[in-house]
Order: C-alpha cells, then structure tokens, then sequence
C-alpha cells in the first residue's frame, strides 16, 4: 500500500473516532461546537429590519439585503429566518397572495424593476454559506384596520367570511377548515417553488390578550365544534391539526425542508399544569392555544425555537428555569432558544449586565439538548447593539459552524470529494480543487462542501471548528482559493461533502502544500 494511501485510510480512522463524540474547539476558555444553529431574525413587518423602508427601489432593496447578509456572514450567522409573509401578503413574486406594502409601499404593487425577493435571498444567502428559512406568520390579515392598505383584491376582500377582528387587526379564524386548507396551500406553493431550507412560524398564533376584549370566534365554535366541550381545548386543537398537516404536507413535497415553530418560551405555569415550568408569566398554553410541547412529543416539527426573551434570575420567568424546562422536553427532537439580541442596550433589570447575553450563551453550550439560538433582530445585530455582535464575531462564532443534522429526516451521509488537488499562485494563495461526490445509497448526490485546513504537525481533527476554512452550499463549486496562507508554511487540506440536511461526508485525500 502507497504512503499516500496509508495517510488517507488514517484519516478516515481519526474521522470516524471524533465523529463517535461531542468535540468542540476552545476559545478564550469556552468551547465553540462544530454544528449549532446560529440564526438571525429579519423582520419584514412595518420594515422592522429589511427592507429600511416601503418602496425603495429593487436596487436599493438588494443592496440593503446584501450588506445585511454580509454583516450577518461577518458575525458568524449560519441561518437567515426571512419573513416573507408579514400579514397575508407576499415578500416573493411566485405565490398566490399579493405583494406586501412594506416592501412596495402599496399592497399588491411589485417592486420596480420586477425581481424576485424571496429568489434573491436564496440564493445570496446560500453564496455565504447560510441557510435561509421562509417565515410565515399563519394567522395575521393585516396589521391595522386601514383600508388604504389593504388592496381590493387582498383574501380579506375575497373571503371576508374567513376573518374576526381582534385589537386592531383582522386575523384568519383558526377554526374554520377552509382556512386552514388556504394557509397550507401558501406555504406549500413556497416549498415547491423555492429552495427553501426551511418553513418558520413565530409565535402568533391566537391572538396575544388584548384588555376587556375577547375573541370573536363562538359562532365557529357552535359550528365547527368537533365534538369539544371546551373551546379552549378546541382552539388548540385547531392550531395541532394546521402544525401537523402542514408538517406531513412539507415534509411529502420535500424530505429535507426543516419545519419548525418559535412559541412563546414559557408552555405553561406549573400551578396552572403540574408538568410546566416554575414561572408565573404568561403561557402559550393557555393564553395563546399554542401547545409546543405536544408538536414535538409528536414530532409535528423537527426544532423547537422558544423565545426565552428574560434575563437570569427573573421574578416571574427566569432564563435559566425555562432553558432547564425546555431541555427535558426535546424528545429528540432540536430546540434552538430564541434570544433578544433587541435587548442588548436595554438599561433595565437584569439587562444593564453587558455580559447578559455572552453568559445566555456560556449556559446553553452547557446543556447537551440545547443546539443553538436564533436572535431577534437581524437590526440590532447589525447595530451592534451593546457590542453583542462584537462578542459573537470574535468571540463565540468566531469559527465557522455547520447547522445540526436531522438524522430522522436523513441518516445518510454523501459519498466523499475525491482527487484533491492544489496549485501554488503566483499571488500568493493557494488553489484547491477536488471532483465531485458520487450519488450516494439513497440515490443522493452532495450539495455542498467543507474545506479544512491544518497547520503542519497540528492534529487532523476534523471535529475541531477552529479548522475549518469555508463552507460552499453549492455542489458546481468543487474549487476554492485560501488566501489567507503564510509565504513558507506548510499546510494540510481536506475537503468533505455535505448533503441538503448537512449530513457530512468521510473526508478527501489529503493534500500537504508549502505554500510560495
């Protein structure tokens, strides 16, 4: 057997062996996992983050999406969460519900000249190396009651049937089965469409209490009753069977788009369910007629993404009390904690403390259930709002990170990259190029690449994010330059391949360089 030969079969030794546990890199005395969710919020609704305002032109809205990719992919991001329909409206051009007025400035008008937001997103996010994930709100019609900004073709002027009206806002009843059977239809016309990572809800789903108001929906109730005696039991009932349908509908177009839901972080108040958490706040359970924890006893969705939006040691919901109740109720599945990067500035209690949010994230890395966050919003990161971003780019995501596989989705892991080989530029970096995976035995081929790098004499440790060098989400690019290499050192590459649920390859041949 070839020296080579030898070299490329201890590898793969040294890659089963550190695949067989949980290693991380250390950082300024913290560990920085290999695979975590790291994903950003942009809000689209009232132009919360993007675009800054209505009716900006499409060049403007692309750039503007572009320095915020590029500020995201800079902090070490690796999943953008685009709101794409803010209020039964359209952020894409290929769906059958109109164009939002907070990306035109008047609903149902299409950005001048016409291009595809969604499409754009997509595929930009994807050349950075980010997974982007389409977030729908469910429920909201509209955000205020003004007709001038609700079109006369919008789907509260076709069905006005399908709507109650509820502080200030119209929103579709839950209750009613041709409602649900819409709001799948749209979500599905974006799954077959667009290649989509993902399908998020955020946490509206009934509406949040409104004082002295109560929700209009009796008449549905004595309709559509299903046999319930309790129309509390029957309104979460009714969002169960949208979460479960929608779930079994996404997951039949395209095994590989993740669904997922970011409840209220609190399910229930132990007094109110000897099985909730020891918090006094408002719950999704009861108020909302969300029940989370039973869509993942289910497995009606592949993460849970709680927005645990309190400090440690809070009175009524603390953080550390709710990451304790959440992490017992994954039931294998993910659970990703939503964290208010919005609050990095605040001066109230418990947000004063700068390290508030650096120490959310020293705790979850402590918990094995724990796999990531997403943070709300993508403008306050971008701001830097009390220097969190700071913390995140140089700090905690420092080295780059690929999203957690979902083994029940996908098990099998592509074929590897093979001939790897490189060339010494007369610039000064150093060119890689490999051939591309073979199909796979589920009849799979690769969809991305994982470039590594090591310096002479360090351990091949492929498990170790501090190595690696780049993450191509585009299997056509088997190429990459690493200009960032030291005129006489000696390095040592290895490429591997990811498939669409980042299940990754055994590694390449190895290829050692003195670079020129």
């Amino acid at each position: 057997m070839k020296r080579k030969d030898l070299s490329h079969i201890f590898l793969l030794i040294a890659f089963f062996l550190v695949n067989s546990s949980l290693v991380y890199s250390q950082v300024n005395n913290f560990f920085v996992p290999k695979r975590e969710m790291r994903g950003i919020w942009v809000a689209t609704v009232a132009n919360i983050d993007w675009p800054s305002k209505p009716g900006l032109s499409s060049s403007e809205q692309k750039q503007e999406l572009l320095r915020l990719l590029d500020a995201h992919q800079r902090a070490g991001i690796n999943a953008i969460f685009l709101q794409v329909r803010p209020s039964a409206d359209a952020i894409y051009s290929n769906g059958k519900e109109l164009w939002s007025r907070f990306l035109t400035g008047k609903q149902g008008y299409s950005p001048s000249p016409l291009y595809d937001p969604l499409e754009f997103a997509i595929k930009e996010a994807h050349n950075r190396g980010m997974e982007l994930h389409a977030w729908f709100n469910p429920y909201r019609a509209t955000f205020d009651l003004n007709e001038f900004n609700v079109s006369p073709g919008h789907i509260t002027k076709q069905h006005p049937e399908w709507f109650f009206t509820y502080a200030g806002k119209k929103l579709f009843n839950p209750g009613i089965p041709a409602v649900q059977q819409y709001i799948i239809d749209v979500i599905i016309n974006v799954v077959k469409n667009y290649d989509i990572d993902g399908v998020h809800f955020d946490d509206y789903f009934y509406p949040y209490p409104a004082g002295g108001q109560s929700i209009p929906d009796a008449q549905t109730f004595a309709r559509y009753n299903k046999g319930f005696s309790s129309i509390d039991d029957w309104r979460r009932d009714n969002v169960n069977q949208l979460v479960r349908n929608l779930s079994d509908s996404i997951h039949r177009e395209k095994k590989f788009v993740k669904f997922g839901v970011s409840p209220f972080g609190i399910w229930q108040n132990k007094k109110q369910h000897p099985e909730g958490s020891e918090t006094s706040g408002l719950s999704g359970y009861s108020q909302l007629f969300a029940d989370a924890r039973t869509w993942v006893q289910n497995g009606w969705v592949d993460y849970i993404n709680p927005q645990i939006y309190f400090p440690f040691n809070n009175r009524a919901a603390a953080f550390e009390t709710l990451i304790n109740w959440w992490s017992l109720h994954a039931y294998g599945k993910h659970i990703y904690i939503g964290q208010a990067a919005y609050r990095a500035a605040d001066n109230t209690s418990g947000w004063r403390n700068r390290n508030q949010l650096p120490d959310q994230i020293r705790f979850l890395r402590t918990k094995s259930q724990i796999q990531g966050s997403v943070y709300f919003s993508s403008r306050s990161l971008v701001n830097n709002l009390g220097g969190f971003r700071d913390s995140l780019q140089y700090n905690f995501y420092r080295y780059k990170a690929l999203p957690p596989s979902m083994l029940w989705l996908d098990s099998v892991p592509p074929l590897a990259p093979t001939n790897l080989t490189y060339h010494n530029l007369n610039t000064g970096g150093i060119s890689l190029r490999w051939i591309a995976s073979e199909t796979a035995s589920d009849g799979e081929k690769a969809y991305g690449y994982v470039i590594y790098r090591f310096n002479e004499g360090e351990q091949i440790n492929l498990n170790n994010a501090r190595n690696i060098l780049e993450i191509i989400y585009d299997v056509n690019r088997n190429f990459y330059t690493d200009q960032s290499v030291r005129s006489g050192s000696r390095y040592i590459y290895v490429v591997t391949a990811v498939d669409r649920l980042k299940n990754e390859s055994s590694p390449s041949n190895m290829q050692t360089v003195l670079a020129n």
